[in-house]
């Protein structure tokens, strides 16, 4: 078979992996593919020095490489949301497969995207934009088929798990460890995609659609971040037997689909519990096959390259195949796709991990205790901590059973109006993550 050919967009840290992905294993590949990967286009706005790009056409203008007619497949991995789709359009229209590693388009604007390659007789692979070298949309798409998917939660964000795993291992505080990881690379100058959790909404939000056979709905999406979070309850979750991670969750319940990101208290005996530093983890649950969790580098030059070239060698096993053989970008037909409803955080029941700082003094457990009482909220267990020397404040802990959002809200705010409580109640979503 003749060479399959490619142009990359975009030589940063993926770039120069994927060419050297393709350079040091293009025999294994070859056979696996069934034709050789030839990169023959790349278009760059600079020179990267770790790239040996001889022998290559080199473009400034990066819609130089939609427009050549030698390039079969467009790889785009220049980041962002506009440029990138006016590129990935231009090479769909020029009837160029593409693939990406790119979350934010995918998850913003996958459903436009998906639609056009259709229209026009192509694909748009993404195994790259999701957990890095973790194959979770091939076992999604595919590995899982068979399967009714109940729920998926994931720690999703590698600078987030690297900056709680300090936290929690060393007790540092946020803002130190968050300063270390912008140092080695983990985190961008501007951290907040990654501490906020926007990157991790838009990684979640293509995972549900995997799963439930859903439309992209980023816009849904819950999203809540680690900012917040102190060493304080860090060691306090683990005095409970907890570790504190920050989760995607996609769960289906009755009233429709669960789609939330945010600071998350899990039991410490639980596999997702041991995921530390930069790594991630999807941790699946199939009513046929039970749990299943997929571990490994979540980003980085060449483990997210290896998710870039297993796509780019799907794509040239299906070369010569026609339309009706290649697996639908979001596992199903767009004609069968269901318009799920997200239900609303306020619904959303889960346990609470709850901590404020009291006066110690008799009746403020017991008037703590008949707020939650009022709202329907059952306490699984309270804990008041002994006053430290000469203070006259305590931290009371309080784990409930599960509980709607809504009457936690109400309680919290009855309970932050009593002259006996000091500053604003801490809360925490507790996941036990049987079902």
């Amino acid at each position: 078979m003749n060479p399959v050919k490619i142009g990359i967009c975009g030589l940063g840290t993926v770039g120069s992996g994927t060419l050297t992905v393709l350079r040091d294993n293009a025999e294994l590949i070859a056979a696996r593919a069934h034709a050789s990967l030839q990169v023959v286009h790349v278009g760059a706005r600079r020179d990267n020095p770790a790239c040996d790009v001889s022998g290559i056409r080199v473009s400034r203008d990066i819609f130089e490489v939609a427009r050549d007619p030698e390039v079969e497949i467009l790889v785009e991995l220049i980041g962002g949301t506009t440029v990138a789709r006016e590129l990935v359009e231009m090479a769909i229209l020029a009837g160029k497969h593409v693939v990406t590693a790119n979350k934010a388009l995918i998850a913003e604007f996958g459903n436009e995207i998906f639609a056009l390659a259709d229209e026009h007789g192509v694909e748009v692979r993404y195994e790259a934009a999701i957990a890095g070298g973790i194959p979770i949309v091939k076992a999604l798409r595919e590995g899982l088929a068979g399967n009714r998917i109940e729920w998926l939660a994931g720690i999703i964000n590698g600078t987030g798990n690297f900056i709680l795993t300090e936290m929690r291992d060393k007790g540092r505080e946020f803002a130190d460890v968050l300063a270390e990881a912008q140092a080695l690379g983990y985190a961008e100058a501007d951290p907040t995609f990654d501490v906020e959790g926007i990157d991790a909404a838009h990684k979640l939000v293509i995972l549900a659609s995997l799963a439930f056979g859903m439309p992209l709905q980023f816009d849904d999406v819950y999203t809540e971040g680690i900012t917040e979070l102190t060493t304080q309850d860090v060691g306090y979750a683990l005095e409970l037997g907890y570790i504190i991670k920050h989760l995607g969750i996609a769960k289906q319940n009755g009233s429709g689909v669960e789609l939330r990101v945010h600071p998350t208290l899990i039991p410490d005996d639980l596999l997702l519990a041991d995921v530390d530093g930069v790594k991630n983890a999807i941790l699946v649950e199939g009513n046929a096959v039970g749990p299943t969790l997929y571990y490994g580098a979540g980003a980085g030059a060449l483990p997210t390259a290896s998710a870039v070239v297993a796509d780019l060698v799907d794509l040239a096993r299906d070369f010569g195949v026609g339309q009706s053989g290649r697996v639908p970008a979001l596992a199903v037909a767009r004609s069968s796709l269901r318009d799920l409803p997200i239900v609303p955080m306020s619904q959303v029941q889960t346990p609470w991990y709850l901590r404020m700082e009291v006066e110690d003094k008799p009746g403020v457990l017991s008037r703590v205790a008949s707020i939650f009482s009022e709202q329907g909220i059952s306490i699984e267990a309270l804990i008041q901590k002994a006053p430290e020397q000469g203070q006259t404040r305590v931290s009371l802990i309080v784990l409930t059973n599960k509980a709607p959002q809504g009457s936690v809200d109400t309680a919290v705010a009855l309970i932050e109006a009593l002259d006996t409580i000091n500053g604003k109640v801490t809360r925490i979503r507790v996941e036990p993550l049987d079902g």
